[in-house]
């Protein structure tokens, strides 16, 4: 099994997602979404994201170099599954909360 998403109420009211791996370890916890119906449309959203959305280093540790040849490299195997999907949302969740 590959992971997979949880539906859980949020602290302050609606529902969060949360992304879970293989393993059972916790890889990201979304915005509070106001129903169900939307914390569903936000897993499809997440689904997206992590399929198609490139990867941005906006760490201060200067490794962009390194995170643009794991681009292309997820790029030249499109369609054959990638192992950079996990932590796409992760970082685009982290990336809102900050601005």
């Amino acid at each position: 099994m590959a992971g997979y998403f949880e539906l859980v109420d949020a602290p302050d009211g609606g529902y969060r997602i949360r992304m879970i791996d293989a393993a059972g370890d916790l890889m990201a916890v979304s915005v509070t979404f106001p129903t169900k119906r939307a914390a569903v449309a936000g897993i499809a959203q997440a689904r997206e994201i992590a399929g198609t959305g490139l990867v941005r280093d906006r760490s201060g540790d200067g490794q962009s170099a390194i995170m643009a040849s794991m681009a292309k490299r997820r790029t030249a195997g499109a369609g054959r599954g990638s192992s950079l999907t996990g932590g796409t949302l992760a970082a685009t969740k982290r990336t809102r909360a900050h601005h």
